[in-house]
């Protein structure tokens, strides 16, 4: 029975990588934890402890003690429930404030100084950027410097800091290698960043701290720090691998797929983490930042004036006119006047010929009879 009941205290050790981690960054983490809690303590532990003695020696059997049904103030009694617990947060607020200016997640490692996340002295290398995508439900790892890209396996080499540039492809996860640094979110559709470094070597694990679905608990992945030679032959080692991770390979590795082993791809489609955060890797598909060029230059043309004012946070914009859509097009500043419609005579003015738009395709859109009926 003892033993079985020390089970749940031991199925917890190994979050103790929290506090004695491989990395300065993380280490950094780990000693707030531990200040912020001795700090608190320091109010949690009297109350506690006065509780006690306060329960203790104004008990009903202990007739000795003083009996004042009259008493509802002490000066010296409020002085000391107000000043230590402000100082507390005041101290509290100082330590949070800087620590999270100096370990912002998006803050490169640079060199030196004291304001430095590496600390006084310390001359931070070059860093190594990793691009990394949270699948369903499997991390992918690229090495766009060395042109390789891994599954369920990281790896860097110890004291060069590390660039994390972090992404999905469905659902929101959370980046964590305990041993490393601290966790940031991966979304679809956007980039995170994460800095950090290892400083000793060391086998660890890195997971997803946010819920994403049936395969959530099993996304994990192993996490190597590594002297520099071991490092090459473990750039050497991926580059010998046969796989390739074209932008077909991708699309099927993004379907959903629960413990899967480690991968290893000698070479990698150029750009492809740019296109997972456009959400652009099947061709068929326009990138998002293609989409927001024409939204900033208000659409494709007059036959999508009417989806470009939804979009307006203007809301009073053009409200209670006469001509209604006619203002917008007096305008001329919110969406795009024409598109391959028609030219200006430079020369005599007016518009030339109409361009001819029978090879021109929008869903959605009706393709205008005339030039006339175009601006009307």
């Amino acid at each position: 029975m003892p033993v079985l009941a020390a089970l749940p205290l031991l199925a917890g050790c190994g979050e103790l990588i929290v506090l004695d981690p491989a990395g300065d960054i993380a280490r950094q983490q780990g000693n707030l934890v531990v200040i912020s809690t001795l700090l608190m303590l320091l109010i949690v532990a009297p109350v506690m402890a006065a509780t006690a003695w306060f329960a203790w020696k104004y008990r009903a059997a202990n007739t000795q003690a003083k009996y004042a049904p009259d008493w509802d103030h002490s000066t010296h009694l409020e002085l000391l429930i107000w000043a230590a617990p402000l100082m507390i947060i005041i101290c509290l607020g100082a330590l949070t404030w800087v620590s999270t200016h100096l370990l912002d997640p998006y803050r490169p490692l640079t060199s030196g100084g004291s304001d430095s996340p590496l600390g006084p002295g310390q001359e931070a290398a070059a860093p190594m950027e990793v691009q990394v995508v949270a699948l369903d439900w499997k991390w992918l790892f690229i090495y766009p410097e060395l042109g390789i890209a891994t599954v369920n396996e990281f790896a860097a080499p110890i004291d060069r800091p590390i660039s994390f540039r972090i992404s999905g492809s469905s659902v929101m996860n959370s980046f964590y290698i305990p041993a490393l640094a601290g966790q940031i979110y991966a979304m679809p559709g956007m980039e995170t960043k994460l800095h950090g470094e290892f400083d000793q070597p060391g086998e660890f694990t890195g997971f997803s701290a946010n819920y994403s679905g049936a395969g959530f608990s099993n996304m994990r992945f192993a996490a190597r720090s590594m002297p520099a030679g071991e490092f090459d032959r473990w750039v050497a080692e991926v580059r010998a691998s046969s796989g390739q991770l074209t932008r077909a390979a991708y699309l099927a590795l993004e379907r959903p797929s629960e413990k899967v082993p480690p991968m290893y791809f000698s070479a990698v489609e150029p750009q492809l983490f740019d296109l997972v955060v456009n959400m652009c890797v099947d061709t068929d598909k326009m990138c998002a930042h293609e989409m927001m060029a024409i939204d900033e230059r208000g659409g494709l043309g007059i036959a999508g004036i009417h989806n470009v004012r939804r979009l307006a946070y203007d809301k009073f914009g053009g409200r209670g006119s006469a001509g209604g859509d006619s203002v917008l097009l007096a305008s001329g500043s919110r969406y795009v006047q024409a598109t391959c419609l028609a030219q200006l005579d430079p020369v005599k003015g007016g518009l030339l010929d109409p361009v001819n738009v029978a090879p021109l395709t929008g869903a959605g859109l009706s393709r205008p009879a005339t030039l006339a009926a175009a601006f009307l």
